[in-house]
């Protein structure tokens, strides 16, 4: 074999190993989020449906207590106003009898109401949408012992169904392919070591080969054998130390310390993903709770109608705030968002953040000490975030009437801005893991105080990218001090 055959076959080798990583992978965040679609297709269908039967047996109803039954009705149908048709029927038709305390629940007063819904045979002269606009919605009432069919047309909330939900598969669709894009992107740079390490070995084999008869090549034969075996499900193993020859064990560090690096990203990732799934399943899940109480209850019931559009508002906030902080962290990571970089002064956008809190919570004291002037050259609103992010933790974790002290230091070319509270600290343990995303040190303060734990992730994001860092100091109910350092500006 010669040597643009091994290389044809390195490459091809090469080429594997990454593509069926890069597709597993795909597969597993592309599975997520059709769960995640699938979940809120689900509600809204369900709560789409009961608005439309809701409305049919309401109007009917009102158009009974209007106009109770018009004389002139007979076998013929009477046609009357709001898309109803009401007959008189010989004898009660088949149907469904809902159960009496559902019956009680509904705006149509007549507990042994019978529903069935109708839609015409399919006929090669007409659409699809004309069939769906022929579907409708019976409810047989009896009134003085005599049955009446009474008709609501369901076809042109059908086809605007229709329409809604082709729309909205049409940009779930779109979103999944544009995710395949960017997954794969992102893959592929996690794998790049790899890669690189596989195509090393390879010309060290070739290289080893080349000496002749004193290096037969067996050891680059058993560390690419060893590295052909690894996939997306064995990312754990490594290759043995001791069966390497004496030349090759440095390699065999090297690449041992390789896939531990590429296992705890590809560990980090696939914890991120479960953890934002399991962050959105519990606001969709309340959403649907509330739902069905105000489906069953709430019409009736204002307390328990307002307590379920408080809770389905609330929850809606929140999922909307998580959705933002994800993808502030998805830019983030696939270095997509670039930074204005501007000269400001730092004690203005100090005295504005407090300006603004102050505004939102009156219940704590708010003191600043600050050194004047320093400047900054950076991105303003991304520091400004960083900075309130830090502010509103401290709000959260210090009890009412207590004191938050934010200062300002300039100090041999770095600046340091530093948030103090008296709440109630950390632990020492969680210290080194307050960074970490969704990281929560207390379950049960964390469900008081709200949040999603992306907070401090972006901060640290936003800090880094300035080429600063953070110091923490806290000790357990007496109080946290977080202090951010960053390059001073002093002109050109």
């Amino acid at each position: 074999m010669n040597d643009t055959e091994k290389h044809h076959i390195g490459t091809s080798f090469i080429g594997k190993v990454r593509s069926s990583l890069v597709l597993k992978l795909n597969l597993q965040m592309l599975g997520m989020l059709l769960s995640a679609f699938m979940a809120v297709n689900i509600l809204i269908n369900i709560l789409y449906f009961g608005v439309i039967f809701w409305k049919a047996e309401e109007g009917a109803q009102n158009f009974m207590d209007t106009f109770g039954i018009p004389q002139n009705v007979v076998e013929e149908k009477y046609a009357a106003a709001g898309g109803y048709e009401i007959r008189k029927v010989e004898e009660s038709l088949k149907g469904l009898i809902l159960p009496e305390l559902l019956q009680e629940q509904l705006p149509l007063e007549a507990l042994d109401a019978k529903r069935n819904i109708t839609a015409p045979g399919f006929d090669s002269d007409i659409t699809l949408m004309e069939h769906i606009g022929q579907v409708a919605y019976h409810m047989i009432v009896t009134v003085d012992g005599v049955p009446y069919q009474v008709t609501y047309a369901l076809g042109t909330d059908l086809r605007l169904y229709v329409f809604l939900l082709l729309g909205l598969l049409a940009v779930e669709l779109l979103y999944l392919l544009g995710s395949i894009g960017k997954n794969t992107m992102v893959i592929r740079k996690t794998l790049k070591p790899l890669s690189e390490m596989a195509e090393t070995a390879r010309t060290l084999h070739e290289g080893v080969a080349s000496m002749g008869s004193a290096a037969d090549g067996s050891g680059i034969k058993y560390l690419a054998g060893a590295i052909s075996t690894i996939d997306v499900r064995q990312l754990d193993r490594r290759i043995s130390i001791e069966s390497s020859q004496n030349e090759l064990k440095d390699l065999a560090h090297a690449i041992n310390d390789m896939l531990n690096r590429i296992n705890q990203s590809y560990q980090s990732q696939v914890r991120f993903v479960s953890d934002a799934s399991h962050e959105l399943r519990t606001p969709i899940s309340v959403i649907q709770g509330y739902a069905g109480l105000l489906d069953r209850w709430g019409k009736f019931d204002e307390k328990t109608m307002q307590e379920s559009i408080d809770a389905i508002k609330s929850e809606t906030e929140n999922m909307k705030v998580l959705v933002e902080q994800l993808l502030f962290l998805a830019r983030g990571d696939n270095d997509t968002m670039q930074l204005h970089l501007e000269v400001f002064e730092l004690g203005d956008m100090i005295e504005e953040i407090i300006r603004e809190t102050r505004l939102i919570d009156s219940a704590h004291i708010f003191e600043t000490q600050l050194t004047r002037p320093v400047y900054l050259e950076a991105d303003q609103q991304l520091i400004k975030q960083a900075i309130r992010i830090l502010v509103d933790n401290s709000m959260k974790y210090t009890p009412s009437g207590e004191k938050i002290v934010i200062k300002t230091l300039s100090e041999e070319g770095w600046v340091k801005i530093q948030v103090q509270d008296n709440g109630i600290g950390i632990a020492p343990e969680d210290v080194s893991h307050i960074f970490d995303r969704f990281y929560r040190s207390d379950e049960s303060r964390a469900r008081k105080t709200g949040g999603s734990g992306l907070g401090l992730s972006i901060a640290k994001w936003i800090i880094q990218r300035h080429e600063g860092q953070f110091e923490v100091l806290s000790r357990v109910d007496i109080g946290t001090r977080t202090t951010v350092v960053l390059p001073e500006w002093k002109g050109d």
